[in-house]
């Protein structure tokens, strides 16, 4: 397996480009890498993993790239972008749509502060924690690896539940952090590329020659019952996601599982935690089970949340 070294966003960014035909970008920090590398590969002529370059568009804010990408997917191509803090805010409208109409994309972010009394470039999960109610299904990677990897089970876990996705990492922290990683293949992206979802999903796109009904008015009765229709697919969500960490694990030699716990199985004190900061405390939880003078600190976990 070919090893390279690359930041978090290079790392996501390699398999965004991949796997989608459309992206619609817009500059903000510590995301614009992303859509820089994106387009860097697309002028370099480099192609996705169906034969063609990304095409990529640069909208005059996140709230037009946002509006761009409800589109594009309405008009059945896969489509991505990449953002944080207020340009993900600036999405939100859009993604009550998306999510509604039940529309596969992966939104990648690399997790930012939310300016209030000032700007901070720096990582919480403000940004992310503000989506929660929009109907996206959220994925958080905890390494410049996992960028890489959930990267790609996150998508093709989008088009299996036909449900977008947030995929997070911690903004510097990962985003901006160089590691050495193991390059997925465009091979061991066909093996568990989901070819009849794909096929599903532009079935769907917006054609005089196959019209169908969207973007009504309701009356609270009706818009009540279809949002309770709705429940079906995120009822469905954890298991396929599941599954799909599963055949990604068996191809690319790397399993993942969306709780993950590390420490003594009668522990008395477990960290529960979000994003980079399990990879420190992992070691931490390590040292503590070796007994290297920490012995006092008893029995200890962590339990890391994708």
């Amino acid at each position: 397996m070919k090893k390279i070294c690359v930041d978090g966003n290079v790392a996501c960014a390699k398999i965004a480009y991949k796997l989608n035909e459309v992206s619609a970008i817009y500059p903000i920090t510590p995301s614009s890498t992303m859509a820089e590398a994106c387009d860097e590969m697309a002028n370099a002529g480099e192609k996705n993993i169906f034969g063609e370059k990304l095409n990529i568009v640069q909208m005059q804010s996140e709230a037009g790239v946002a509006g761009a990408i409800h589109g594009s997917l309405k008009a059945g191509a896969l489509s991505t972008t990449f953002t944080c803090s207020q340009g993900l805010l600036l999405m939100i409208p859009n993604m009550f749509k998306i999510a509604g109409e039940q529309l596969p994309t992966v939104f990648h972010v690399s997790a930012r502060a939310v300016a209030t009394h000032a700007l901070s470039i720096f990582g919480d999960h403000s940004d992310v924690m503000a989506t929660r109610s929009t109907g996206f299904l959220m994925m958080a990677s905890s390494s410049v690896q996992e960028a890489h990897d959930l990267a790609l089970v996150s998508t093709i876990a989008s088009l299996k539940t036909s449900l977008p996705f947030v995929h997070f990492f911690d903004g510097f922290r990962t985003s901006h952090e160089i590691q050495k990683i193991e390059e997925i293949s465009d091979e061991q992206i066909l093996k568990v590329l989901p070819k009849e979802e794909i096929k599903k999903f532009k079935e769907r796109a917006l054609s005089s020659k196959n019209p169908h009904q969207a973007g009504t008015a309701q009356n609270p009765d009706v818009f009540f019952q279809n949002k309770e229709a709705s429940n079906v697919a995120y009822n469905n969500a954890y298991s396929i996601i599941e599954k799909t960490m599963d055949e990604v694990g068996k191809v690319i030699g790397r399993t993942y599982k969306p709780f993950e716990y590390y420490g003594d199985p009668n522990a008395e004190n477990v960290v529960i935690i979000i994003g980079s900061g399990f990879q420190t405390v992992k070691d931490v939880v390590s040292k503590i089970q070796n007994n290297r003078g920490f012995e006092k600190l008893g029995k200890v976990g962590v339990l890391n949340v994708r």
